[in-house]
């Protein structure tokens, strides 16, 4: 055998290669990736991206190289044996005493094995997995190639389209356009990938996951309760109207008639700081629109940005008012919480030494359940709110009580709020190993 043939052979393996790298890469790269490259100024991207813009042109890209993996295949087979054969017929002769017919036929299988494997792990397997592993890379690098073998079969690649597109319309199957479409969970699972691989920090992982579900979360899950909202009573002197901005944290405080229960509007505290410049004169009152409190917070959003407005009053199944909603609130929830400098810290669940957990009365009922191992459950979004809604009434400072097993000791309270309760979990309060007489 000649030397000559073995580089022929492998010329003829790295063709093959090339071919399948780029079909992997254009049919797995992100097109918002060799965009940023184009607009970074990228010579191979610039041209590249024309082909996965639209699914006419990506069809041709991707019938040129099937044609290329087609051809090279076929001609690594044919020439592969017509050289390689000859030489092992005698060797399949002189061990085997095989008469001519069988050593040809022998060789012609041992050769077309042998190259089959090859070509399959060098030509097919190796190619593959480094498009895939890095396909912007692996799509630029065969750009050029790629460009050269497009004008060099388009004729052929014509006539093949079009016989493929008259077959697939032949079982009444519509083509679509090449794009990468991934739904809410599919987009999920790609962002937990990237965390797991490195690529997203903890934090960052939990924003992108809150976006996600903005369309699953209800106001419900995140307003401000009826009993924490902070207003103003109508006919409040605007002396006393200054004071009350100037204590709070707000910077829109609704304004109700008689009780909370029936709000007219609202002020901002911007409105408050002009009037008293010009002396205490002129209209403040500002229109509150309602929602209703299962209304999710992606239809919220949308409804702030319809509105032009930043607050909302939530209204219950009965039409009274169940809480208040901001456009902060719903950042909260995607950002995780953002104290702003009037705000005080609010407190986080501590494990006492006597096997007690203190809790906010604020904390959300699905966490204070997890912490306690209780499976509390109800339309109640806080824990406060929960014991309330257990009890029908407003509980005492210090008084106790046993809720599904677990062990309850209201700590603090602010006017109608819970401000924190000592709790035993379940598992604990059946072993018998807490310390509250």
């Amino acid at each position: 055998m000649r030397f000559s043939v073995v580089p022929i052979l492998f010329l003829l393996i790295l063709v093959n290669a090339l071919y399948v790298a780029a079909e992997f890469a254009a049919v797995s790269v992100r097109r918002s990736r060799i965009q940023q490259r184009a607009e970074e100024g990228n010579w191979f991207a610039i041209r590249l991206l024309p082909y996965l813009a639209g699914s006419h042109r990506l069809d041709r890209y991707i019938a040129t190289s099937q044609i290329g993996i087609t051809i090279s295949s076929l001609v690594l087979g044919a020439y592969g044996q017509t050289r390689l054969a000859p030489v092992m017929i005698p060797l399949f002769e002189g061990i085997g005493g095989m008469q001519e017919a069988g050593a040809q036929t022998a060789a012609l299988v041992v050769v077309l094995l042998a190259l089959t494997a090859v070509q399959m792990i060098l030509g097919e397997l190796v190619p593959k997995a480094l498009a895939l592993q890095y396909p912007t890379q692996v799509a630029l690098f065969t750009l050029l190639p790629m460009q050269w073998s497009l004008r060099g079969f388009s004729w052929f690649i014509s006539l093949l389209n079009g016989s493929g597109r008259a077959v697939v319309r032949l079982f009444g199957v519509k083509q679509g356009a090449h794009v990468h479409i991934h739904s809410s969970e599919e987009i999920e699972y790609l962002i937990e990938e990237s965390r797991q691989g490195g690529l997203i920090e903890p934090d960052e992982h939990g924003r992108l996951h809150r976006a996600l579900h903005l369309g699953t979360l209800t106001v419900g899950e995140v307003m401000v309760p009826h009993t924490e909202i902070f207003g103003i009573e109508a006919g409040t002197p605007f002396g006393e109207i200054l004071d009350l901005a100037a204590d709070s944290r707000y910077t829109r405080l609704p304004v109700y008639q008689d009780t909370i229960d029936h709000i007219v509007g609202y002020v901002h505290v911007q409105d408050i700081a002009r009037q008293a410049l010009d002396g205490g004169e002129g209209a403040m009152l500002r229109p509150v629109f309602f929602i209703p409190e299962d209304m999710t917070l992606e239809c919220v959003l949308e409804r702030f940005r319809a509105e032009r407005q930043h607050m909302a009053l939530v209204s219950d199944a009965s039409g009274g008012i169940a809480g208040l909603i901001t456009v902060s609130d719903v950042l909260q929830e995607i950002l995780g919480g953002i104290a702003d400098e009037f705000e005080v810290p609010e407190s986080a669940p501590e494990r006492m030494p006597d096997g007690r957990i203190r809790l906010p009365g604020s904390l959300r009922l699905e966490d204070a359940a997890s912490l306690l191992s209780a499976s509390w459950k109800g339309e109640s979004s806080t824990l406060g709110e929960f014991l309330m809604a257990g009890l029908e009434r407003i509980p005492r400072v210090g008084e106790r009580f046993v809720i599904d097993g677990v062990r309850v000791e209201v700590e603090g309270m602010t006017g109608n709020t819970v401000v924190s309760v000592l709790a035993v979990p379940a598992v604990a309060a059946e072993q018998g190993i807490d310390k509250v007489p």
